[in-house]
């Protein structure tokens, strides 16, 4: 079974690597939604396979590092493009939160990345 937890972001961002007259070479701004999924089998007793408070706790210290900043300043953000965020949520979260499974990234209500863990 997989659940998700959603979560918001506001961070502005500016694509390094990108030619000089791109559009996101310029410092802009998006409304992030990050979705975190957990799967696991089912607690009998319990009747989930973990308490969303679990996912909010585990999510809370990234998302204040990640919230209102520009994330070319965030370490290992130097390029923030959707999947380097996607990858780098995941290394920061996977080792606190046991049955990580996917991490999806939106940038824009249109556009956004969807991350599975290293192969």
């Amino acid at each position: 079974m997989e659940i998700f937890k959603e979560f918001g972001i506001e961070a502005a961002h500016s694509l390094p690597n990108v030619p000089a007259d791109h559009k996101c070479a310029r410092l802009h701004g998006h409304s992030f939604r990050i979705t975190i999924h957990v799967s696991g089998d089912v607690d009998p007793k319990l009747g989930w396979v973990q308490d969303f408070a679990d996912i909010s706790e585990a999510f809370a210290p990234i998302h204040e590092r990640l919230d209102h900043r520009c994330l070319n300043d965030v370490p290992g953000l130097e390029n923030p493009t959707s999947e380097n965020l996607c990858a780098w949520i995941w290394r920061e979260l996977a080792p606190s939160l046991p049955g990580l499974c996917r991490i999806v990234v939106r940038e824009t209500c249109r556009s956004g990345c969807s991350y599975e863990g290293p192969s």
